[in-house]
């Protein structure tokens, strides 16, 4: 299979600036290398009805082509259940009955890095699991050998991060996040995952995950966010930020393509970015923009 990168929004509304920045990135990363590029739905939690339709509309009008069809975590459980149930055969899964107060009250293990889970429900007797099952739905969790992980990133370098008992299936039987994006990226030969920085943390507990698995660890990449001028997050609410709400203030696609690119340092069309594109040049720091000021100004 040949190698690719991908792109993987969540269908929970239209794409903003920086939903689309991280777009052209992970397109420009896989095609500059001469990986596929993929387009997947991560629907496993949340989608709002049109979400899909739109995001991949706004994808082709900034310039973004894909390989292969779309796919879809909805529709791909059973991969899922299957890598479960192979981790769960080695003896490396366990229940866990605890709410989040719960876990949020309880003492930390003695050493354990801040925010793991203290492995409440690591070594419940039968009898205990038996007595909790009728209390709640269990979800399943990783039964973890290490405390901490390390991964290279191409752009923040090595990051040691905290890899705790993380759920692989909630308690309402969905699966959890960590083990559909790890699965996912094996099973469609995703060797090149270009996301937001905010996911680094997660990465180290994504990657162990995969050796357990026995699947090759994907090359990393994580990239600077778009912020609004209180250095926050850019989101919907900071104004004008998708491409319908430019679009009504007269402002075309090709332009924000332009504007996007102009922020990475790069010349205004994708061919010519492509052309231009190389990894160690790229902007460190988060991209602030203004949408009522700054970004208007840039027409």
């Amino acid at each position: 299979m040949m190698p690719a990168g991908r792109f993987a929004p969540s269908p929970s509304g239209e794409l903003h600036l920086g939903n689309l920045r991280t777009a052209l990135l992970a397109w420009l990363f896989a095609r500059s290398t001469g990986r596929r590029f993929l387009i997947r739905i991560e629907d496993l939690d949340r989608a709002r009805a049109g979400a899909e339709a739109a995001q991949l509309r706004d994808l082709a009008a900034i310039g973004i082509d894909w390989d292969g069809p779309v796919v879809r975590q909805s529709e791909r459980t059973e991969l899922y259940e299957d890598a479960l149930r192979g981790l769960t055969e080695d003896g490396l899964t366990y229940e866990c009955y605890c709410t989040r107060r719960e876990i949020q009250e309880a003492p930390s293990a003695p050493h354990a890095p801040q925010g793991a889970y203290p492995g409440t429900c690591r070594d419940l007797s039968e009898a205990e699991r038996e007595r909790r099952r009728a209390e709640r739905p269990a979800a399943i969790r990783l039964r973890a050998g290490v405390a901490e992980w390390a991964v290279t990133d191409l752009v923040h370098g090595r990051y040691l991060g905290l890899v705790d008992d993380f759920v692989l299936r909630r308690n309402d039987g969905v699966v959890a996040y960590n083990l559909a994006v790890v699965v996912d990226d094996a099973a469609q030969g995703v060797d090149q995952v270009v996301r937001g920085d905010d996911l680094l943390p997660s990465t180290p507990r994504q990657a162990y995950l995969a050796g357990l698995l026995g699947y090759t660890v994907p090359e990393y990449a994580h990239v600077p966010l778009v912020l609004n001028q209180a250095h926050r997050r850019l989101a919907k609410r900071d104004g004008a930020v998708t491409l319908a709400a430019l679009a009504a203030e007269g402002v075309s696609a090709e332009r924000v393509t332009g504007l996007l690119l102009a922020s990475l340092c790069l010349p205004p069309s994708l061919p010519a970015a492509l052309e231009a594109f190389s990894p160690a040049a790229l902007p460190r720091d988060p991209w602030v923009v203004d949408p009522a000021g700054a970004v208007r100004s840039a027409w």
